[in-house]
């Protein structure tokens, strides 16, 4: 089987760049999950996986590195997960593969590693300019955070989507830090989150 993975970031990104992939595909499957969430953790990544996982998947394309997995660590480990079951892995936007005609590529490993690297170093980049243009925006008179006299509920506050992200992270014991670079958001947003989640019994005390 050959299997296309395709992964946006939010539910208001239609995926629609991915349109002018005219490649045949036995399956394709399409996250709409942040970067930030393990790979084998996405609802479609766990799917490929087991398909994997029963030998009946021989090759996997992704656009680019940075589908198959949230930093270098994780995405180096599931390319290696894949080569370990003969899985061609197609990097199309490199036109890059891991086992072109059964064989391994005897470059694979270092490109690999060196473009995860860039991307997550591309990854660390837009989070600065993102913060860097908050704190220009607040300097200039500008207010962050809900409209003022609006007010947000217990139950509303944590069926967002970004909170029920953070108190996942807070469950698998990562600290305040990691989130904020995982998500994007405030250490305050992760305390008031944390300290909602330990009063529903969402979290562990």
């Amino acid at each position: 089987m050959r299997v296309k993975y395709n992964r946006v970031s939010t539910i208001k990104q239609t995926g629609d760049r991915f349109l002018d992939d005219k490649d045949k595909y036995d399956l394709t499957l399409f996250d709409k999950v942040s970067g930030s969430v393990p790979f084998k953790e996405r609802p479609k990544g766990k799917e490929l996986i087991k398909l994997v996982e029963e030998g009946k998947v021989h090759e996997i394309v992704f656009e680019d590195f940075s589908r198959g997995g949230r930093n270098v660590g994780d995405c180096i480990s599931n390319l290696q997960f894949l080569d370990d079951y003969r899985v061609n892995v197609v990097i199309r936007n490199l036109g890059l593969q891991s086992r072109p005609n059964g064989q391994k590529n005897p470059i694979w490993k270092m490109i690999s590693s060196v473009m995860s690297s860039l991307y997550e170093m591309e990854l660390e980049n837009i989070k600065e300019r993102t913060m860097v243009g908050r704190q220009v925006y607040v300097q200039k008179g500008g207010i962050l955070g809900r409209p003022s006299g609006t007010k947000e509920s217990e139950k509303e506050f944590l069926e967002k989507k970004l909170t029920k992200d953070i108190i996942k992270k807070l469950k698998r014991g990562l600290t305040i830090k990691e989130i904020c670079n995982d998500v994007n958001c405030s250490n305050k947003t992760i305390i008031k989150t944390k300290k909602l989640g330990v009063k529903h019994n969402l979290i562990p005390c």
